[in-house]
């Protein structure tokens, strides 16, 4: 079973223009996200723009790298539309089917990384997108016919509602259009701060390993679309003890910031990647397989999803490790070493 799984740039322009761009892993580069049923897109927003109206196929979390942002969401069955301010580190899931639209009030860059799954979508390995209005819009899908009678216009307003607006994914908006400024509900029912939980240190480790996680146990709604979320950061030079997933479940990684090395070992103990990682790279874990991580000389930072709202990992090292909990016999059988080999090496787990 061969898995090219080495980490990749963003190879699909979606599009690009003066307003910023959506880009996109695709499978010609990336094919291991595309046959875990994954998918993986980077959204750009200079200052005042405004990415239109518009659902998906696919449930996904989303995750500010830079900037701020004024996201409204529209849920299904839900007539109210909840408008969120978000800022770097917030991690916000994004359900199928539900209505959002992004905005960059700031004055600087937003970028956002949405990662999530794919299983039905139309593309396996990419989300893909409907947007209300616009070049690409329902709106301009329908005809003039159906457009006047279903809104009660004239002809010549119908066409307007239609074609007015002919841009196709982003739009550049003045000031003259007053754009919330302020979210009209409680953020943090929608919005997970991942950067404040990884800063405060409270689920640090000795080993130079920081992390924040957001499932299912801190953040209920995210049982209905099945993804959880964590953040991780790596001083420099230090390791990620190697882990698995026990659950099924498959994961996604984007690097956010730094750099490092990443080993994985899959079936019949064979390493499968051994590789370099840069930031703004993404790479999968595919189901079951170890993984292990060492940062570069500067860290190396990491925001990651799984496709399992409340993910069990078994660990290979450390505390929570299987070779800590297995008996001294049954470890000198299974490594074939001597008595005081099993007891350096059990003691080792505790550093």
């Amino acid at each position: 079973m061969e898995l090219d799984l080495s980490p990749q740039n963003a190879d699909g322009t979606v599009y690009e223009g003066e307003e910023g761009g959506y880009y996109a892993w695709t499978a010609a580069r990336s094919p291991a996200i595309s046959q875990a049923k994954l998918g993986a897109g980077k959204l750009l927003l200079r200052p005042r723009s405004f990415a239109l109206p518009h659902y998906a196929d696919a449930f996904k979390i989303g995750y500010v790298a830079q900037g701020t942002c004024t996201v409204g969401l529209i849920f299904p069955n839900d007539v109210q539309e909840k408008v969120l301010i978000i800022s770097q580190g917030d991690a916000i899931p994004v359900s199928m089917g539900a209505i959002s639209w992004w905005f960059n009030g700031g004055d600087s860059d937003t970028t956002i990384i949405f990662l999530g799954e794919s299983s039905q979508s139309y593309n396996p390995g990419q989300f893909d997108y409907f947007f209300l209005a616009g070049s690409l819009g329902v709106l301009a899908g329908f005809s003039t016919e159906f457009t006047s009678k279903i809104y009660h216009l004239h002809g010549s307003d119908s066409k307007k509602l239609a074609t007015s607006q002919t841009n196709a994914l982003l739009v550049k908006i003045g000031e003259e259009i007053g754009m919330p400024r302020q979210s009209n509900c409680d953020t943090k029912d929608y919005v997970f701060d991942l950067d404040d939980l990884i800063s405060s240190g409270v689920n640090g480790t000795s080993s130079g390993v920081n992390h924040a996680e957001l499932t299912a146990k801190n953040f209920p709604s995210l049982d209905k679309i099945g993804l959880s979320a964590s953040l991780v950061r790596l001083e420099p030079n230090s390791v990620l003890d190697p882990y698995y997933s026990t659950d099924g479940s498959h994961q996604i990684i984007y690097v956010t910031k730094g750099s490092g090395r990443i080993q994985i070992v899959g079936l019949n103990g064979t390493r499968v990647l051994d590789a370099s990682v840069q930031e703004d790279q993404a790479f999968v874990v595919p189901k079951f397989f170890a993984i292990a991580q060492l940062a570069g000389e500067h860290g190396m930072e990491y925001f990651s999803v799984s496709t399992s709202p409340r993910p069990i990992l078994g660990h290979l090292a450390g505390n929570e490790s299987a070779w800590k909990a297995l008996s001294s016999p049954v470890l000198q059988a299974t490594l074939n070493v001597p008595p005081e080999f099993v007891k350096l090496f059990k003691s080792n787990m505790n550093l």
